[in-house]
């Protein structure tokens, strides 16, 4: 197939050896002595569903997960042949595509089931289905033991279904309050010891707890941000006894340079005005990309020294202050490293109050992702 061209200099540059590496240093320094599931949901935080699942099992992962029936039915269709497991809720008509592609669905009450088997002809092939508990966290799940004494009893009376897993998820593991995860985690234990047979996967840390709670890390953890690298926030990040390896990069190029008279308004609403003569450089990314307005001040790195953005971000474009002149194609770094200098998402996040998850997500599709680790390619 012939290779497309892109033309505009903005690019993401994954490297799938880092997420790689980031899968097998869970082993490597003991964090981890049971299985992986990389979460790739959400476009894998927005570097790539298929690419990162690929690399995430060849690096040793026993399963995927994703948020949706969408995402699964993607993946499939794009070779990931390993387990899946979609952990939001599917729509009953879904019940049976997932067990013609193998696609392990969660549950989180029997009423769902009991449709499934109410509205659909027998499978030719059975459902494989983790139990989701509530066990804290107050989104969805099975809260109590009748509940899920109830699923189990459907189960059991069923052969369309195979339990396969049980889950909870921890809603402040990523915080200095161990508590409340410790809370979370004997209330989920206490609902698994109820289940007459263990099923194969019972698993409950999410990146956070597996980097900080061994000792709940069951048979399998979800590996989610921290596959991609980046720390579910500065309290863990701080506890580490590893460096995550950072997969993404955004580069561009200066795509204009011009020297300006002092007073010079810059940008719509001029909400910058130069003091005195000025270099200024334009960058073609803006928040179409994810470069989000807010980010006026953040700074890039040029030739190894950071310069900030000035003036109001466009939807395509952005213009930033230089020191002097420089070359029309000087390479520009949005996120990465360049010399002695990095600016991370994290760095992103701060200014804008949010959270780095947030921020990878938000990176435009229009910006090609270009994969190292692997042979060259654009998606």
């Amino acid at each position: 197939m012939e290779q497309y061209t892109y033309y505009r200099p903005t690019q993401v540059t994954i490297d799938l050896e880092a997420i790689r590496n980031n899968v097998r240093n869970l082993k490597k320094y003991g964090i981890v002595s049971g299985g992986v599931i990389a979460v790739v949901k959400a476009d894998g935080y927005g570097h790539g569903d298929v690419e990162v699942a690929a690399a995430a099992l060849e690096a040793g992962a026993v399963m995927v997960s994703v948020a949706t029936p969408d995402e699964a039915i993607r993946l499939r269709s794009k070779g990931i042949n390993g387990d899946i497991l979609v952990m939001g809720p599917s729509p009953i008509t879904f019940a049976k595509k997932a067990a013609e592609l193998g696609i392990t669905l969660m549950v989180a009450e029997v009423g769902w089931l009991r449709q499934v088997l109410d509205e659909s002809a027998e499978f030719e092939k059975q459902l494989k289905i983790h139990v989701k508990i509530d066990s804290g966290m107050g989104r969805i799940g099975l809260r109590d033991a009748g509940a899920l004494q109830a699923l189990i009893s459907l189960v059991e009376c069923s052969d369309q279904f195979v339990l396969d897993g049980i889950f909870t998820h921890f809603s402040c593991a990523d915080e200095d309050r161990p508590y409340r995860t410790e809370e979370q985690f004997k209330l989920f234990m206490e609902l698994v010891r109820m289940l007459p047979e263990k099923p194969r996967l019972v698993h409950a840390s999410n990146s956070a707890a597996t980097l900080l709670y061994p000792q709940f890390q069951l048979d399998a953890v979800r590996f989610g941000i921290g596959l991609y690298g980046i720390a579910p926030s500065e309290f863990v990040e701080g506890q580490l006894s590893f460096r995550l390896e950072k997969a993404m990069s955004i580069e561009s190029e200066l795509a204009f340079v011009k020297k300006v008279e002092a007073n010079t308004a810059i940008s719509y609403g001029g909400t910058y005005e130069t003091k005195a003569a000025e270099w200024i450089g334009t960058i073609p990314i803006g928040y179409a990309d994810g470069l989000k307005r807010g980010l006026r001040g953040q700074e890039v790195l040029i030739g190894g020294e950071r310069m900030p953005i000035i003036g109001t971000i466009c939807m395509d474009q952005c213009m930033v202050k230089l020191p002097r002149e420089m070359s029309i194609g000087e390479k520009v770094v949005l996120i990465g490293r360049q010399g002695e200098e990095e600016i991370r998402l994290e760095e992103w996040a701060k200014r804008l109050d949010t959270i780095p998850y947030e921020i990878a997500v938000s990176i435009g599709r229009r910006i090609p992702r270009i994969y190292t680790g692997k042979e060259r390619q654009h998606t």
